[in-house]
């Protein structure tokens, strides 16, 4: 979900390290502003589509990966069908509602979810197993209350989403593989200092999505009206 800046070296990693199919979900066009955090695209692909841009750039790498293409934004109407026939959804969206939503549509339906951010400096990646705990929710419960730092405030470094991406399509093939050895696991990248660290997250016995007693059995569209986005890499 999302081939911008961290969706991008994610689908390169991916395709080149092998995976039969990929299906690729956008609906945004490639801008001239984004392009230092882009790497599949180029100066003559601004105004494409990032979708059409983004297939034709893997298909030039690796041709033996088959690219499907959605070209739609993850809403509570669409986000089922998303999901529902993937291995493994890697979460390379720009706002905080797209993120929780994700990350309950695939608990809901059991599929396996690798959240990956990047800004400013520093990269974020957690592993989240079919139906398992922690879960994204454990991390962060909910969206936030009011304003909070994204990378239109923020700002962005082009490297660091290339790490994101690739520590992110990492944890996918441990995902997809059933090796599951970073499942449940937070990859944080500090890009000022170049470390990358991995330490394991705990589940919450009261999370609302995984937890002992689960309320969030359903995806009601109200409970993810408050976005955060910063243009160029939404899903």
């Amino acid at each position: 979900m999302g081939v911008g800046g961290v969706g991008a070296p994610a689908a390169l990693a991916l395709a080149e390290a092998g995976v039969g199919a990929l299906v690729l979900a956008d609906d945004d066009v490639v801008e001239a502003s984004n392009l230092h955090r882009q790497i599949l695209f180029s100066p003559s692909d601004v105004g494409r589509s990032k979708l059409e841009a983004t297939r034709d750039a893997l298909r030039a790498r690796a041709p033996r990966t088959a690219v499907e293409l959605r070209a739609t934004r993850a809403t509570p109407a669409t986000v089922a069908a998303l999901v529902r026939d993937a291995h493994v959804v890697i979460d390379a969206t720009d706002n905080f509602a797209t993120r929780f939503l994700l990350a309950d549509a695939c608990h809901l339906a059991g599929v396996a979810i690798v959240h990956a951010a990047a800004v400013a400096w520093r990269a974020t990646v957690l592993a989240v197993r079919p139906r398992g705990a922690p879960c994204y929710r454990c991390l962060f419960e909910d969206l936030p209350a009011g304003p909070a730092p994204d990378c239109a405030s923020a700002g962005i470094v082009g490297p660091v989403c290339g790490v994101a991406g690739a520590v992110a399509a990492e944890m996918a093939l441990d995902l997809a593989t059933g090796a599951e050895r970073l499942a449940g696991h937070v990859a944080t990248y500090d890009g000022r200092s170049d470390a990358l660290r991995l330490v394991a997250a705990h589940a919450r016995a009261a999370c609302c999505l995984c937890g002992t007693n689960p309320t969030l059995v359903g995806l009601d569209e109200q409970r993810y009206l408050a976005t955060h986005a910063c243009g160029g890499d939404a899903a």
